[in-house]
């Protein structure tokens, strides 16, 4: 995957950025690591800034599943200000760290509708500031989260759509983003529910899953007691008390 971004306030002879991450999917807590090839243009230049910045999509009101609205930086790798002469090639290395609260993309291999994450080169001479295009990568679930998905399938539940809002849902103290990823299901029959379940699992490091469904409260475990089954014998245990009466 790469993606290219002219300075076009320079004219055709403007430098040329293409980035290309070492890799196109990646789960919360690793690392992305990506190359920089910086192309010279017609003239001598001083880039006083190229930054690879890590994007989420948070909802607001003028945001749409399709397009980005303000995007939000969750991570960024600044190469500095550096001289770069007409038609010369310089290459940059480096990495970002995906961070454990990382909204997802991806559960079970699956695409998960409104939900996105981006990779944006920022390039700056002279006070131009061309940010260009970006391309789309796939945070994919850890296994933690996907045993969540999968619970939630084998109760009958059906996934509608995530959503990343901009509040702090705190309850365990566990939450270090202000960002916040919602996933909505559907209730199936046997809860005797017509609407939705908004569940938000926050992941802040590789030992803890807090659970925050909905407005009933807070649940923290360990990561590696919440298999498929514990998952869905909790969730299952979870409704009943409250719904399916």
């Amino acid at each position: 995957m790469a993606f290219r971004t002219f300075l076009s306030s320079m004219g055709i002879n403007a430098p040329a950025v293409d980035t290309v991450p070492g890799r196109d999917a990646v789960r919360p807590g690793e690392e992305l690591p990506f190359e920089v090839v910086v192309r010279g243009g017609g003239a001598d230049v001083k880039v006083d800034r190229l930054a690879v910045e890590l994007l989420i999509r948070v909802e607001d009101s003028e945001s749409t599943e399709t397009g980005w609205t303000n995007p939000h930086v969750l991570a960024s790798s600044d190469t500095g200000s550096f001289a770069l002469a007409a038609k010369e090639d310089r290459v940059f290395e480096s990495s970002l760290v995906i961070p454990w609260e990382m909204p997802l993309t991806h559960a079970l291999g699956n695409r998960l509708k409104g939900a996105r994450c981006a990779l944006r080169t920022t390039m700056e001479i002279d006070n131009a500031v061309d940010r260009g295009d970006f391309d789309e990568i796939a945070v994919h679930a850890r296994p933690v989260q996907d045993a969540m998905f999968q619970a939630f399938a084998d109760l009958g539940f059906r996934f509608d759509e995530a959503e990343v809002k901009q509040y702090y849902r705190n309850f365990q103290q566990t939450q270090t983003l202000p960002y916040c990823q919602e996933l909505e299901f559907w209730f199936p029959s046997s809860y005797h529910r017509q609407d939705q379940l908004e569940m938000s699992v926050i992941t802040a490091d590789a030992e803890s899953v807090e659970v925050i469904p909905g407005a009933a409260g807070s649940f923290l475990f360990a990561a590696d007691e919440l298999d498929v089954q514990r998952w869905t014998s909790w969730l299952d245990e979870f409704c009943r008390e409250r719904w399916a009466r």
